[in-house]
């Protein structure tokens, strides 16, 4: 009897995954981490609202979430001033992102990104068969200029950029991602990746675009929200971008229980409030650790700081694998010069503290001396 066989797609690609979860890496050391500080999870957790709002909903769990996420999407239409129709909720921006990318790529299309930019967009885009075609960054901040050029270069379906940025932290104001929107090609889609725009500085998020069929923007309840394990993410776009959605994505994906969580979260600005000043003193303790070993850092708009370990990316490693040992879970970039860095999460005091004891330890172990 034979079995079914692959697409020839899928047989090209190989199994992978985007980014190696801290529980696989514990599992392979055999204890578990005494700093999660590699994912970019908010450790200062969700709103109490959120939590109460949560467990409530964990008794009618027997329910399937709203398929059309109704509730959330007309409490975040009234947050950004803008209609329901412009907004689609789904289990994060991951599975967003992967639901545009087969509405817009077929197999040969080109899309363009940076050199180094968020992994799992390229997943995506080579699950459903596109080209990418990448820049480099530049000063370590992806460059919306060289973005567009390609994009007008290869004919781009797609054109993705976050901002911040993520692995680096670094940001582009307001006016100059304007600039990009104003410049995007005809018959391309801008992908706005603003997973971590409740940390960043005013002045960094344009006015909501939502006439403008070639943009779309996706934010998230992961980051500055506290609810990466809950799958809550949104797409904020033109009203026949949005509706596109409703032709191939899951429509029970949704949880009641994140439902309820993102709803309650959304409406506890005191708390994100306190979750923003304290990222903000996160930021400043990793900077004076690392200036405490001799290293600098990469000013940062994210939850999370670069570490520039002054070497190549084979030393940065080196040091990642020796924290790693220590107990302390932290990632890097994957693509040269940016892997000279190691990227921490903003952490609790105690995580703080633990990561100031193991850094000067690592970098003894790979033959960098403190300072």
């Amino acid at each position: 009897m034979t079995k079914p066989v692959l697409t020839p797609l899928a047989q090209s690609l190989p199994a992978s995954v985007p980014f190696v979860g801290p529980e696989a890496a514990e599992r392979a050391s055999g204890k578990p981490f005494i700093a999660r500080l590699g994912a970019n999870e908010n450790t200062f957790g969700p709103s109490p609202r959120a939590i109460s709002a949560m467990q409530k909903a964990a008794s009618e769990v027997w329910m399937y979430g709203d398929p059309e996420s109704f509730e959330l999407r007309n409490a975040l239409a009234a947050h950004h001033g803008i209609a329901p129709e412009n907004i689609m909720v789904g289990e994060g921006i991951d599975t967003l992102l992967g639901v545009l990318v087969r509405l817009y790529v077929g197999q040969g299309d080109a899309v363009v990104t940076s050199d180094g930019a968020y992994p799992t967009f390229n997943y995506h885009v080579a699950g459903f068969g596109g080209e990418l075609h990448k820049v480099p960054y530049v000063d370590d901040h992806e460059d919306p200029a060289s973005l567009i050029v390609k994009a007008r270069e290869v004919e781009a379906k797609l054109i993705y950029i976050a901002n911040p940025d993520n692995p680096m932290g670094t940001w582009h104001s307001a006016d100059v991602i304007n600039q990009m929107i104003a410049d995007i090609p005809d018959g391309s889609l801008l992908v706005l990746d603003e997973a971590y725009i409740e940390m960043a500085p005013e002045g960094t998020a344009p006015e909501m675009q939502v006439d403008n069929p070639n943009l779309i923007r996706m934010r998230t309840f992961s980051k500055a929200y506290g609810m990466a394990g809950a799958r809550v993410g949104y797409a904020i776009g033109a009203a026949e971008v949005i509706d596109a959605f409703n032709k191939v994505r899951n429509h029970f994906g949704m949880c009641r229980i994140s439902q309820a969580g993102a709803l309650a979260a959304l409406k506890n600005s005191d708390w994100l409030a306190h979750v923003q000043s304290e990222i903000i003193t996160a930021r400043e303790t990793i900077k004076q650790i690392a200036a405490d070993n001799g290293l600098t850092t990469i000013p940062s708009a994210t939850n999370f700081v670069a570490i520039d370990c002054g070497q190549d990316g084979a030393f940065a490693r080196r040091v990642l694998a020796a924290l790693l040992e220590d107990g302390i879970f932290a990632r890097m970039p994957f693509v040269a010069p940016q892997d000279r860095c190691i990227r921490v999460s903003c952490g609790t005091p105690e995580q703080m503290d633990a990561f100031k004891k193991a850094l000067p330890v690592a970098l003894q172990k790979r033959g960098a001396t403190a300072w």
